[in-house]
């Protein structure tokens, strides 16, 4: 049986009900695929959590369906959380959920700083950030949106040489960035970059990718999903079946794959608030990424719809 991310949303599917389909997101952490961070070879879960709708302040209720969500992508042996000060109270809301769940240690923290005004204000963002994520490290510092790089990047590099950051980078989402990204990413010594990328956004793959991968960095990929629109173009049909043969069983995976497959990705870090976005999500960590070919047939395909 195929299940498609609308029929999660329309039939309220749960978990026990992926489990009874077969999912891939119930077999063990142990078999979960990892890539490895170039300039370290620390290797990590190729699917983690991106926190920008975590925002929801003292609501309880909210905070209850997130504190489920969060202890799951925990269960299932997720690790990587990306975050950041400009997502409302994300931080906030994250570290307290950290701490209820006490998974604190488990955890590979991203976060990001955006302040212009020279580096004191970059300093001062970071103690907030850390202040809120209730944790005194951090395993990787982001410059958000290229914003003030220039006089952030030699600040994330001390609090690297001092031991409370272990990786720096930089981030986009947006392909007007993508000359000054790149002219960035070839000057600086950097261990991640943080970029859009999808079957509906490739521009990407042109030039960036193949850079990182010339510079041995890192790369997060944000917005496997587009943006959501994807969801809306491929309607009710069901996956092909010739996705099955990389371990495709909903059409979230099916993009998740896609974008981690690329070679230069390290992870992909799709929102997910509720349990069977976790449970779909993680379907993807498991079984065999697409090799070029079936890329390719993927790319066809989606161009074809």
């Amino acid at each position: 049986m195929t299940i498609t991310r609308r029929d999660f949303n329309k039939a309220g599917l749960g978990a026990l009900s992926l489990a009874a389909l077969g999912g891939h997101a119930w077999a063990g952490p142990e078999h979960m695929i990892r890539k490895a961070i170039p300039s370290s070879g620390e290797k990590l879960p190729i699917v983690g959590l991106g926190t920008n709708r975590y925002g929801v302040g003292d609501d309880r209720e909210k905070r209850a369906l997130l504190r489920a969500a969060l202890g799951r992508f925990h269960e299932l042996g997720g690790t990587v959380i990306d975050t950041a000060p400009m997502y409302r109270s994300s931080e906030a809301v994250l570290g307290d959920l950290i701490a209820d769940l006490d998974i604190r240690d488990d955890l590979f923290i991203a976060t990001k700083v955006d302040k212009e005004g020279g580096g004191a204000a970059t300093h001062a963002q970071i103690e907030e950030s850390l202040r809120r994520l209730q944790t005194n490290t951090l395993e990787l510092l982001q410059v958000h949106n290229l914003i003030a790089w220039q006089d952030a990047l030699p600040v994330l590099r001390e609090w690297q040489q001092e031991g409370k950051v272990r990786y720096i980078g930089i981030t986009t989402s947006r392909a007007r960035q993508y000359e000054e990204f790149e002219k960035v990413l070839d000057q600086q010594e950097l261990d991640f970059i943080q970029i859009n990328y999808s079957l509906e956004q490739r521009e990407a793959a042109q030039r960036i990718l193949p850079l990182a991968a010339d510079r041995g960095v890192g790369v997060i990929i944000n917005r496997a999903f587009g943006g959501g629109r994807i969801f809306a173009k491929v309607g009710d049909q069901s996956i092909p079946d010739w996705a099955r043969e990389f371990g495709c069983e909903s059409w979230a995976q099916f993009l998740l794959k896609y974008a981690i497959g690329h070679p230069a990705a390290t992870l992909s870090i799709p929102g997910m608030t509720k349990l069977h976005h976790v449970d779909d999500n993680f379907g993807a960590a498991h079984g065999r990424l697409p090799n070029a070919d079936e890329r390719q047939r993927q790319e066809a395909f989606f161009d074809a719809l």
